[in-house]
């Protein structure tokens, strides 16, 4: 033994073996929990494409809005924050020389507005924590309870039984596309010997789309079928028409768009150009502009900017042709007016009585 031995040993007697008893699953419910609180709180139907399509017409639209007062808010943000929004509810970004998005948060409140936030920043090594005042985040919100002002709802959170229910549907047809046996038959074949028999059952057995079972003719006979040799297949694909599964889907479907403010008929395959216009409309105007008049408020506090956020007008949500003929009307009245003699404040509130005072 040598010298160095001998201290190794006495090192591994002074410090005895660490044990420690963990429950079994704790971490991974921990992990769970934690990934729920980012990704968000529901997580219902957002894999199927009607989620994804609404929540990329929120991303498009806040990623064409015309924003004012502020260099911070640029496209890449505005996109990111839309999709945050749409599943989340809510969005925090951290203001330094630009805007850094937060992966989670906690928050310290007086009367119910938050004082301050430790935010957890994304780094690809690895995330790190910053204890932060209020006035250092944009912390844009939307579907806020009086109970908790502080934090916002997805639009999915606030209708998880239809969320549930496109889910249920959805996962219901693709099990049945996944392990029915469509396109199986039952062909009845001549009887021939029982190891014959095995072995061509053993051969089409799980060939899907293919003959999955094979019936001998005595096997039949004995069941008290009768049946003749000309006999056409069985098939064993599902009924799914007696299902009314192509209904509800659609009805479940247009539920989600409405939760989202799309119009349903948007998503029509016999949709024309009229309802196109009024859905974008639609989602512009009485969706998307009061989310972002939202963050502009919300910006034009912690910035210290007057900061305007527009989505009507860039994503064109209105008729070329009515605007224009809205535009003629408008330069005839105001021609009239001007040979009719009447002063500017006439003018003025006569705009402001029909909403075109700016």
């Amino acid at each position: 033994m040598g010298f160095m031995d001998i201290f190794r040993r006495n090192a591994l007697k002074s410090e005895p073996n660490e044990i420690r008893a963990v429950q079994p699953g704790y971490t991974a419910s921990l992990m769970a929990a934690r990934e729920a609180w980012i990704s968000g709180a529901s997580g219902l139907a957002e894999l199927t494409a009607a989620v994804q399509t609404s929540v990329s017409l929120w991303e498009s639209g806040l990623s064409l809005a015309d924003v004012t007062g502020t260099d911070l808010l640029d496209r890449r943000t505005m996109a990111m924050t839309a999709r945050s929004l749409a599943l989340r509810g809510e969005c925090l970004f951290l203001i330094r020389d630009r805007l850094i998005p937060c992966t989670d948060w906690d928050i310290s409140t007086r009367y119910g507005f938050p004082r301050a936030y430790r935010v957890g920043l994304p780094e690809i090594g690895g995330g790190r924590n910053e204890t932060v005042l209020a006035g250092e985040v944009l912390h844009f919100r939307i579907g806020c309870d009086a109970t908790t002002p502080w934090a916002g709802s997805a639009p999915l959170g606030r209708a998880k039984l239809s969320a549930q229910l496109l889910e249920e549907i959805t996962e219901a047809l693709r099990d049945v596309f996944r392990d029915a046996p469509l396109g199986s038959q039952i062909i009845p074949v001549p009887e021939g010997s029982t190891e014959d028999m095995d072995a061509m059952r053993r051969s089409f057995r799980g060939n899907r789309g293919a003959s999955l079972v094979i019936e001998g003719v005595a096997q039949a006979t004995a069941a008290g079928m009768n049946p003749n040799l000309g006999a056409s297949p069985d098939q064993l694909s599902p009924h799914l028409d007696k299902t009314l599964a192509d209904k509800l889907l659609t009805e479940a479907k247009g539920e989600i768009y409405g939760v989202f403010g799309i119009l349903p008929g948007l998503m029509n395959a016999s949709t024309t150009g009229p309802l196109v216009r009024e859905a974008q409309r639609h989602l512009a105007q009485l969706v998307l502009q009061p989310v972002v008049n939202l963050m502009a408020e919300e910006a034009s506090e912690k910035l210290g900017a007057a900061v305007a956020i527009d989505v009507v007008r860039p994503m064109q949500a209105f008729d070329h042709g009515g605007k224009a003929r809205a535009l003629a009307t408008m330069m005839q009245a105001m021609a009239q007016a001007k040979e009719a003699g009447l002063d500017d404040a006439t003018v003025k509130d006569a705009l402001q009585f029909i909403d075109w005072s700016e």
